[in-house]
């Protein structure tokens, strides 16, 4: 609060320059228009080959190009040409769609790939060479389960994972006779595609299988070209998935980046550098804004580094939209744990700390690519937060956006701090429904593992209802309670409340309950707590990589079309 009594107000500004205007509220963002995609599509014309067209899309390292179902695989001039294995009580069999491949194999595809103790297991991967039997070099067979019932699809999850793996293993730089790796190959996808459904998983687990992130390397990764065979009526499916795998790598390619690079300021030119490709609105809080505004969180948690914090807000406006939902995620660029200092070996991945931000950046983007029918307001929460001299200390008070204040006990809790800040302001924008996204707790991965996002809400229906959005897009999750009793850890004697429970359970929920405290009545909240599946410190599996993963970026993209279609509390 200021000395008045009455809250400051920030002006965004497009321009940089920041000032306190003299009426009170945010400008609202103009309204623009939905950015229309490409989809490159070769002429039904040429069944016997792949054509390239030259306005494909560019992922940085691979081509996403479309053919029709008319371009059968038997006929597929490329260097790898993958195939789907399914599970039988009789053994391995090919996919549907295949006969022409086992026809130019001489009738052995099956034998062949028992042979080589193929089973159809998801995710398995079996290569045959093509022995100048087929135009491709060679065949990578590549489990899907069992068979869906007769007159169904493919579970969309299980095709985009063993789309993934095939991808990972076709660009995997192996040298090839001269000792040399190839400076490119084609791919080329036969697994099942045949209803939209099907063709956007195959694309978006192709995409995400071929991500690969060399910044620091001394040689490149092989420039793939992926052709995934299906119907041109499926146009819109694939252009979609390529949207959404492109959102997901841009998130990976920020994880990974070093913290020594990516500091608050850059993170924040990195989302003006996006979304002027995708007309979304961007306005940034410098350090002397955000204290002149009142955002204490921010402000506390980013004052112990020479690198100062930044509030970015992204907004994109459909022209139909009557609903506005609203994204929040914190943006640690690196998490030493301030004052209260991790051990060494925690920090290690902690320039994964601002994993949410990161996804809120490229879901934002990607609803405004896709032109899905809802407004998204994107705050992106980042400071970083080392113990230099002019570091919070334990048993600061600070005061968060809007007034109220908080004892801060545990400087290394402080993504709750910066969410506290972009929560009370998101609420501004009148969403119907706001989702906030962090690496929050290690508490969370010990109670759901690495690959589980914890879901927590205003009510456990919304919790109930987002994480099953979630899982529907192919992102585990599972949501959480909010025990009455772990709320009471949470007082303070001298502030409004503090950051951290002097009891240790439930931390993962402790740390929910506090975000909930800064939650206006009346609007829908749901918090994912993303601290086990952002960063994979395992081994690569399906479509995921070691290191950052680009979780919950699906999840967000899902939440606004769910908005946009009512189905969501508050909605």
């Amino acid at each position: 609060m200021g000395a008045d009594g009455v809250r400051p107000r920030v002006f965004w500004a497009r321009t940089g320059v920041y000032r306190r205007p003299d009426s009170a509220g945010p400008i609202p963002a103009a309204p623009m228009a939905p950015v229309a995609n490409k989809v490159c599509c070769p002429s039904r014309r040429q069944p016997r080959r792949h054509r390239r067209v030259a306005q494909c899309n560019k992922l940085s390292f691979v081509t996403v190009s479309l053919a029709t179902s008319e371009s059968a695989p038997e006929t597929a001039e490329a260097d790898v040409l993958v195939i789907g294995v399914v599970q039988t009580p009789g053994g391995p069999a090919a996919a549907p769609g295949l006969s022409g491949v086992d026809e130019a194999l001489g009738g052995t595809l099956a034998d062949a790939l028992a042979a080589l103790g193929a089973t159809g297991e998801p995710e398995e991967l079996t290569k045959i060479p093509g022995g100048g039997k087929l135009p491709a070099t060679l065949v990578l067979a590549v489990g899907l389960g069992s068979a869906p019932e007769e007159g169904t699809s493919f579970d969309a999850e299980r095709l985009r994972r063993a789309a993934g793996a095939a991808l990972r293993s076709a660009a995997a730089k192996k040298a090839g006779a001269n000792g040399a790796s190839p400076a490119s190959k084609a791919v080329t996808l036969a697994l099942p595609s045949l209803t939209p459904d099907e063709a956007e998983a195959v694309t978006t687990g192709a995409v995400l299988g071929a991500y690969s992130f060399r910044k620091y390397r001394a040689t490149p990764a092989t420039d793939l070209a992926i052709t995934v065979l299906t119907g041109d009526g499926n146009a819109a499916a694939v252009n979609r998935g390529q949207v959404i795998a492109k959102a997901v790598n841009l998130v990976r390619d920020l994880v990974n980046t070093s913290p020594l690079d990516l500091p608050p300021a850059a993170l924040a030119a990195e989302a003006e550098r996006v979304a002027a490709e995708t007309g979304v609105a961007v306005e940034v809080l410098d350090e002397v804004a955000l204290k002149d505004g009142g955002y204490g969180g921010l402000t506390g948690v980013g004052q112990g580094s020479t690198r100062p914090p930044r509030l970015v807000r992204m907004s994109y406006t459909h022209p139909e939209a009557t609903q506005t939902v609203a994204f929040v995620g914190k943006g640690i660029t690196f998490d030493s744990g301030g004052l209260s200092l991790k051990p060494p070996k925690s920090m290690e991945t902690m320039k994964c700390d601002m994993s949410g931000a990161a996804a809120v950046l490229a879901a934002t983007t990607a609803v405004a690519e896709l032109g899905l029918p809802v407004n998204v307001v994107g705050y992106l929460c980042a400071a970083e937060n080392m113990p230099g001299g002019a570091a919070q200390r334990p048993s600061d008070i600070i005061s968060i956006y809007g007034g109220k204040t908080v004892e801060v006990m545990n400087t290394d809790a402080e993504g709750r701090l910066v969410l506290a800040d972009g929560i009370v302001r998101s609420a501004e924008d009148d969403p119907v429904l706001i989702v906030d996204i962090a690496t929050l707790t290690g508490a969370a991965t010990v109670a759901l593992g690495g690959r589980t996002t914890g879901v927590m809400g205003s009510s456990d229906e919304v919790a109930a209802q987002v994480a099953t959005v979630m899982r529907a897009a192919g992102e585990a999750a599972w949501a959480m309670p909010f025990p009455e009793e772990l709320r009471k850890g949470l007082d303070s004697t001298v502030a409004d409340l503090t950051n951290v429970s002097g009891d240790r359970e439930g931390g993962m929920l402790v740390a929910g309950l506090f975000l909930k405290e800064f939650v206006p009545d009346g609007i829908a909240w749901a918090h994912l707590d993303i601290a086990g599946p952002a960063f994979n410190e395992k081994a690569p599996f399906g479509y995921t990589p070691k290191g950052g993963t680009g979780a919950a970026v699906r999840a967000l993209i899902a939440i606004a079309a769910e908005t946009a279609a009512g189905r969501l509390p508050g909605a």
